[in-house]
């Protein structure tokens, strides 16, 4: 069901004038992912600040749960969302037109406005399947991904540079979030490919469920990977994070990122930029995947399309751009 109207040519037109309407409320939506990633209450953060000062400025921000980043692009593509929590590499290939987004085209409107926490790629396997490294797949049962998710963009991309493909794996499953941890702990599956910040709640329910590994991602194979598409970068999962897994361990991954359309009324985006860095240190106490980022960062790193105008402002205000 729908929580508010939508109008052909008119972006959140709906319930009132912001200027002075206190008493009344406009809701605005903010697509995340599964529940058991850190989309999720990264955007349940961004909501939360947004609403403490709904009184005053009259906007409700609403969380929505979703299959990923790739459904998240195309939701703020077709006004079906109106803000969302994007892949860094998702949000290129939505703003130029490629990849999961050939078909579509470019979104010439795609606005950012800031970029959130790194987002290694976890390749989780059972103990016992003999998985040291991602050529180890081949012909094994593996979760790569739920369609609309950037999971399943990036473990394409790495099957890819490994020198295999999902025809190479005995199953190739599409399980979200909720369903890859049963699946792994109930010997349906020997690995996992799940893309999250750290930490995360269905990789700590995966290793303290059942004897999981975090298999490191690493080699000739990802550092030209990693050459060659820029909107990624190396990364560690630090040990003793996971139970069970006390080293650290090498991988790579893009950057979450919040993005809009440049259709959105910018005193509106303007209020959820407010929201956050007005309140940066309760901010960062939301989640600790939040804990150690800093505005200077979010404002230049991860993003390729333009800053909203509304993001701009604010930004400018502050003096950092």
């Amino acid at each position: 069901m729908r929580l508010k109207p939508r109008f052909p040519g008119v972006f959140l037109a709906a319930f009132l004038v912001l200027a002075g309407a206190a008493s009344a409320q406009q809701f605005v939506t903010l697509g995340t992912a599964g529940v058991t990633g850190v989309y999720y209450p990264a955007g349940g953060a961004i909501c939360r600040l947004v609403n403490l000062g709904r009184k005053d400025h009259g906007i409700r921000c609403l969380v929505e749960s979703t299959g990923g980043s790739v459904q998240n692009a195309n939701s703020v593509r077709d006004n079906t969302l109106d803000f969302a929590i994007v892949q860094s590499d998702i949000q290129a290939a939505s703003l130029q037109g490629t990849g999961a987004f050939a078909a579509e085209g470019p979104d010439t409107e795609l606005r950012s406005l800031f970029s959130l926490h790194a987002e290694p790629m976890h390749l989780m396997a059972r103990a016992e399947a003999g998985i040291k490294g991602p050529e180890d797949l081949k012909g094994k049962d593996v979760n790569i991904g739920n369609p609309g998710s950037g999971t399943l963009v990036m473990a394409d991309l790495l099957l890819k540079y490994t020198g295999l493909s999902s025809d190479d794996l005995s199953l190739a499953a599409d399980l979200s979030s909720t369903e890859q941890v049963p699946a792994l702990c109930n010997d349906k599956l020997d690995a996992s490919i799940w893309v999250a910040g750290l930490p995360n709640a269905s990789t700590q329910e995966a290793v303290s469920t059942c004897d999981i590994r975090l298999v490191p991602i690493a080699g000739d194979a990802i550092d030209k990977l990693l050459a060659e598409n820029p909107a990624y970068a190396a990364a560690v999962i630090p040990g003793g994070l996971y139970q069970g897994n006390p080293d650290d361990v090498p991988t790579w991954g893009p950057k979450a990122t919040v993005v809009t359309s440049a259709r959105m009324p910018e005193e509106v985006v303007y209020t959820i930029v407010a929201a956050v860095f007005d309140n940066f240190e309760d901010f960062k106490k939301l989640h600790p995947a939040l804990e150690r980022l800093t505005p200077q960062d979010m404002i230049k790193e991860g993003l390729t399309a333009d800053l909203h105008p509304g993001a701009l402002k604010y930004y400018r205000e502050q003096g950092w751009l």
